[in-house]
């Protein structure tokens, strides 16, 4: 099923005809503020395995998800105050914060790890989302064959549409010509003149 939503003005209507998809346990591919993303509810464990065969991932190697703010951000992960501080002021964007995992995150995203990758994108169709949730969504880039990231909903849905239940067409994204970012925050304890800043790579380095 494909949906046209509005990028800027998204109709609610159509954000809980998906919301309700994601309720009953379904896939979605929804854009973002860089990259069209392939996601399921949090605490969807059937769904998060069905990502991980759609892309062909190693189950190693853990997905990041969607808050809808920094309040929502501290549930979810242990947030130092220079932490907090730099999120504020670079959220919402195209930032991955890599933190230390709270106990509400699902130990299939974390495999063998005690952090965990979160984003708040600066699109209002994403945080729509994730706000009639309730909860985060898990946020990985859609892929073509050849590794290529697709941003065109067409070519998604030649793609992907026979294994997921809704693509959001919310126009093309920025793709690869933005850059994201990762900003890994350090355990309590640690000199706060140690942390470091975000560490710049470009969106399809990362393991979203």
């Amino acid at each position: 099923m494909l949906i046209t939503v509005n990028s800027q003005n998204p109709q609610m209507r159509l954000i809980r005809k998906a919301v309700d998809i994601l309720r009953n346990g379904g896939i979605i591919i929804y854009p973002t503020d860089t990259v069209y993303g392939l996601g399921c509810d949090l605490f969807n464990k059937r769904g998060i395995e069905k990502i991980y065969e759609i892309k062909k991932r190693n189950k190693k190697q853990p997905f990041s998800f969607v808050c809808a703010d920094l309040k929502d951000i501290s549930k979810y992960a242990f947030v130092t105050d220079y932490a907090y501080r730099t999120m504020r002021r670079l959220l919402p964007g195209p930032y991955t914060f890599v933190l230390q995992a709270s106990r509400l995150v699902p130990k299939i995203i974390l495999p063998k790890r005690q952090t965990t990758g979160i984003r708040v994108p600066d699109h209002p169709i994403c945080l729509a989302l994730v706000k009639e949730l309730g909860h985060p969504i898990i946020s990985t880039s859609v892929k073509g064959e050849d590794g290529e990231t697709l941003n065109d909903p067409v070519l998604i849905r030649e793609r992907f549409g026979h294994c997921v239940d809704m693509i959001i067409d919310g126009g093309v994204c920025p793709g690869g010509a933005i850059h994201g970012h990762r900003y890994r925050g350090r355990r309590r304890g640690n000199h706060p003149h140690r942390k470091r800043r975000c560490i710049g790579l470009h969106i399809e380095h990362l393991k979203v």
